[in-house]
């Protein structure tokens, strides 16, 4: 009888065991769309410091372009978007390790990123620029790089772009680099470094918030474009973004975002060159 029970016990232990790993595998073996539709949910990963793009108003409500951008394109996709802040230094590791679905925080779409992530189309143009705060630094060209102290955010667009650029090795001892722009900023506001290099839509924005107090230098390192981006090789879920965007620019709602964060439509979904 003893036996009997020690075999019963084992046999439903063993059942229990083998049970578990069929339901932990059930998401794991998902990929694309077919994954994001078994969840119902589309987990967007962004920096939440990144003013208008996605960022925390008075009352610690996250808001943004990007924000009501995504909440409208999950309408047209018919799952709902949960927002992650992560951070953008481990924004590849956050997106592999399925943390997040997607990354839609004003990214820049870099030759880089095209070849490490499944983008979407591009959906916005930008510049990265150099704003300071004294009105007399004159930067006019790259050369004038290597006679002023600058800061911006650690892993972003503008510090790739930077070093992209041909004179990189002429300047690079001069750039310093912050977790977030605000960080950055706030180097520039209290005479650590002279100037911001920064995606001129959040650039903009901040200068509003501040009275105009900033300029912007008439040397820029050029047309910045976004795009969102998905896990490598899932084409289809950035495929299905781009459909409900066309969708949102047909019918008029992506214009009415762009209009209430920028005053203007500055929405576009085009193809690389």
């Amino acid at each position: 009888m003893l036996f009997s029970c020690l075999m019963l016990t084992m046999g439903l232990m063993a059942g229990c065991g083998g049970d578990a790993p069929a339901d932990k595998g059930g998401d794991d073996a998902a990929t694309g769309w077919a994954y994001i539709q078994e969840k119902g949910e589309l987990v967007v990963g962004l920096d939440d410091t990144f003013a208008p793009m996605g960022f925390r108003d008075a009352e610690n409500n996250l808001v943004g372009f990007d924000i009501d951008l995504a909440v409208a394109t999950g309408e047209v996709l018919g799952v709902d978007v949960k927002f992650q802040p992560i951070s953008w230094d481990a924004k590849e590791m956050e997106l592999s390790s399925k943390n997040i679905d997607c990354i839609w925080n004003g990214m820049s779409a870099t030759a880089e990123r095209q070849e490490s992530m499944a983008l979407t189309k591009k959906y916005l143009n930008n510049k990265i620029v150099i704003m300071t705060l004294d009105k007399d630094l004159a930067v006019t060209t790259v050369d004038d790089l290597q006679n002023i102290t600058m800061a911006t955010q650690a892993g972003s667009a503008a510090l790739e772009t930077m070093m992209a650029n041909e004179a990189w090795d002429t300047f690079s001892a001069n750039v310093t680099e912050y977790p977030t722009y605000d960080e950055a900023l706030l180097a520039m506001q209290g005479g650590r470094v002279q100037a911001i290099v920064v995606d001129q839509v959040l650039g903009e924005y901040k200068n509003a918030n501040m009275g105009g107090e900033m300029v912007v230098a008439d040397y820029n390192f050029g047309d910045d474009f976004y795009a969102i981006g998905c896990r490598q090789g899932e084409t289809d879920v950035a495929d299905k973004i781009n459909e409900a965007l066309q969708t949102l620019i047909d019918n008029g709602k992506a214009a009415e975002i762009s209009d209430k964060w920028f005053g203007t439509n500055i929405v576009i979904l085009e193809d690389y060159e």
